[in-house]
């Protein structure tokens, strides 16, 4: 069986929804649950925290993930891309694992089954570096325009169909999906070969209901405190308790 690493980003400068990684949700930090299901999933060898807080740090520790060291601040701001900070957690490991996943903290109510499948998925995909999750998308991009100037021009280019999607109803288009950010998994190897987090060929995993459900603003925010009160989701088991903020060493 290939080894694998569950790797957590969760860097300090959220500006969309400040102290996201950390904000509670239901009791406890939304980190926690990241940390829950990759311990829940049973299929990783170690679960990392990477971050440049040592606040954060403080409290992945609290919650079972290791924390061997903080990340330099380079590979910490809003436009610093995954590979950099992924490459250099990687290597500072001084440890080589067949797999790695990416369990973002932004995902509270993907459960362990997701990791578990994804992981069965692409091993039954020798042709695949990575696999990514996907979703159908709700805004299609052949409804999309561009504004230039006082008139504006389809995104994608329709001129040759007989009747543009612009112009069609939604069940007629080509399938079309987004990504979310439920799951990431990895041969490690591509991070070297390529200098990419996911390789040349992607292989795509189908999230069902709310298993892709992003944190990414406070409306998400709002929402997935809703579900939450409204008794309309579940999130992963988390032990221990949330001590006195912050938690001890």
């Amino acid at each position: 069986m290939p080894t694998a690493i569950a790797l957590i980003p969760a860097r300090s400068g959220s500006e969309r929804v400040p102290q996201k990684n950390i904000r509670p949700l239901a009791g406890h930090p939304l980190l926690a649950y990241a940390i829950a299901t990759a311990r829940e999933a049973g299929i990783f060898d170690r679960v990392v925290c990477s971050t440049d807080s040592e606040e954060i740090a403080r409290i992945a520790r609290w919650y079972g993930a290791e924390v061997p060291f903080l990340r330099p601040a380079e590979y910490a701001t809003a436009t610093s891309p995954d590979i950099e900070w992924l490459k250099y957690t990687l290597e500072e490991l001084h440890e080589r694992y067949d797999l790695f996943a990416l369990a973002r903290a932004t995902n509270p109510f993907r459960g362990p089954d997701v990791f578990r499948r994804g992981f069965e998925q692409l091993l039954a995909t020798p042709e695949a570096d990575s696999i990514r999750a996907v979703e159908l998308v709700k805004q299609h991009p052949g409804k999309m325009w561009v504004v230039e100037g006082q008139v504006m021009r389809p995104l994608l280019d329709q001129s040759h169909l007989d009747a543009a999607w612009h112009a069609g109803q939604y069940p007629a288009l080509p399938k079309v999906y987004v990504q979310n950010s439920a799951l990431e998994i990895a041969w490690t190897r591509v991070v070297f070969a390529t200098g990419t987090r996911e390789g040349r060929t992607v292989a795509p995993f189908f999230t069902a209901g709310l298993e892709g459900f992003n944190v990414d603003d406070e409306d998400d925010w709002e929402r997935a405190q809703g579900l939450v009160d409204a008794g309309a989701v579940s999130l992963p088991k988390v032990d221990p308790p949330w001590p006195p903020y912050p938690p001890p060493e």
